[in-house]
């Protein structure tokens, strides 16, 4: 088990992507992913979400940066690689049509 510090975004980061890893007889989710999906659901709080995708808006409490969740390749539903990306608040607002 990974350590929650390790998990929790820092301060330099600003993009996290998720990746397959091919295992031979198996597909499986790298370290980047698992990370997103501990961060969405254990830590950041949701702020909105676009109508008809998948895209999320974040604040991680932590710091208060904001971060925009989507999948590398929407066709693929939930077996799509997710991307987590820092968000300026300006585009966040724009983005999403939320006031922040």
């Amino acid at each position: 088990m990974v350590p929650k510090e390790e998990l929790l975004i820092q301060p330099g980061e600003t993009v996290l992507q998720g990746l397959w890893i091919d295992l031979g007889s198996r597909m499986e989710k790298d370290m980047s992913w698992q990370r997103i999906e501990w961060l969405v659901a254990e830590h950041f709080e949701e702020l909105a979400c676009l109508e008809d995708s998948q895209d999320r808006l974040y604040r991680d409490p932590t710091d208060g940066r904001l971060w925009e969740l989507f999948p590398v390749r929407p066709e693929l539903g939930e077996q799509s690689p997710p991307h987590l990306a820092l968000i300026a608040p300006q585009t966040a607002a724009e983005r999403f049509g939320v006031s922040l």
